[in-house]
């Protein structure tokens, strides 16, 4: 995803600076090229030496370093960058960043660089929550920063509160939000729906399947990568949400129709990847289960379709895609409703499938639309999401 990305790492002198290490490792695993700069005060809580060992290039520390080669001075270091990130950032490297102060290797090269810049702040909550520091980070915004918020928790000065810095793994997704895609997606509002809605049968039973949300989620993330502004109407899921994503938690099915149709007009796409119940109990309330022949038996009746009201109501310029789950025949099926359902695409995948289907990390299917159907290799459900995307926009021009 951050394959020849080049990621500036900023670290000044804060404790949660051997965070840092860890985002260093993921990035370059992903891929990145990570150049690491360090103030002087952030050697005493962290060794240069093993930044270097993780990124495999020369930490950065004195400005009048002559020991290192010329193309990584610090303009030369600022042109290359796609993304610049300072954590932890303290109340004193804030301040400095936010006057355009440039006193050494870190704030010159920040001054320096054009890039996207993204600072994490982290420090004790008196310092965090005061005015003159809040003035800063408002100033830092005012200049297109983005400012992490940092979490709230207890903190190594052993108060209890705002100002510590995120794990690793949030710092990874901000940077990944503004580097990984290239943003096509900028200014349209798309609608996912993903997971599996559950039908009460009594206080204690529910009807449901075995969706996990994970392709609904990965569609989410992808669109909200290439720039997209999503909602996620989510269900039952046991996927981890992504960030930077609006979520819309429902239950049942009749939830999801009413949170799905009262956003649908201003959406420009609507993905609808959750695994809906067909069937809810007729009658919750007093609905009375009888026994047939040994077994269970109770009335149901059939949810509202939310794909077909959504093809029924669809504007002008918005685009449906829908999913299909099938267990045989699945081409001509998904084709059918693909008409009968006046969408636009319908992802499709047989269930019997090794791969494909429910709780997997990997996916296998065909993308139908009126032109044709479009088979996919066995992949990701994260590039599963990329093609469909893909698929998406090449339709919509």
């Amino acid at each position: 995803m951050l394959k020849n990305k080049t990621v500036l790492l900023g670290v000044s002198g804060g404790i949660a600076a051997y965070k840092c290490a860890s985002l260093a490792s993921s990035l370059v695993k992903a891929g990145a090229a990570v150049h690491v700069i360090m103030t002087e005060h952030a050697c005493n809580f962290i060794n240069p030496i093993t930044f270097e060992t993780l990124t495999g290039n020369k930490c950065i520390v004195d400005t009048f370093d002559r020991n290192f080669q010329h193309n990584v001075e610090h303009v030369a270091l600022a042109k290359k960058a796609d993304v610049f990130l300072v954590a932890p950032a303290t109340a004193n490297v804030m301040a400095k960043l936010a006057h355009g102060l440039a006193d050494d290797m870190l704030t010159t090269t920040f001054l320096a660089s054009t890039c996207p810049k993204i600072v994490a702040p982290a420090m004790n909550t008196a310092m965090y929550e005061n005015p003159i520091t809040q003035d800063n980070l408002e100033i830092l915004r005012r200049y297109g920063i983005e400012v992490i918020v940092p979490a709230s928790g207890y903190l190594a000065c052993g108060d209890t509160g705002s100002g510590k810095m995120p794990e690793p793994e949030v710092l990874f997704a901000y940077i990944e939000k503004a580097i990984a895609c290239e943003k096509d997606l900028a200014g349209k509002r798309v609608l996912v729906t993903a997971g599996a809605t559950r039908e009460a049968m009594d206080p204690v039973r529910f009807i449901t399947n075995h969706s996990s949300g994970k392709m609904g989620f990965a569609l989410a993330k992808e669109c909200m990568l290439r720039g997209a502004e999503v909602t996620l109407v989510k269900a039952a899921t046991t996927a981890d949400v992504p960030l930077f994503v609006h979520v819309v938690p429902v239950a049942s099915a009749a939830d999801m129709f009413e949170a799905v149709v009262s956003r649908s007009e201003d959406m420009d796409i609507i993905i609808k990847a959750a695994a809906v119940s067909d069937y809810t109990p007729a009658s919750v309330s007093d609905q009375k289960v009888k026994k047939k022949d040994g077994d269970l038996s109770i009335a149901m009746k059939r949810t509202q379709d939310i794909l077909k009201y959504l093809g029924a109501h669809k504007r002008a310029g918005q685009f449906l895609c829908g999913f299909s789950m099938e267990t045989e025949h699945m081409l001509e099926n998904s084709k059918a409703k693909l008409a009968r359902k006046n969408a636009d695409m319908i992802v499709a995948n047989n269930l019997k499938d090794d791969g494909a289907g429910f709780g997997t990390d990997t996916n296998l299917v065909t993308l139908i639309t009126k032109d044709g159907a479009k088979p996919l290799a066995l992949m990701g459900k994260d590039q599963v999401a990329k093609a469909v995307v893909d698929e998406i926009l090449e339709k919509m021009q």
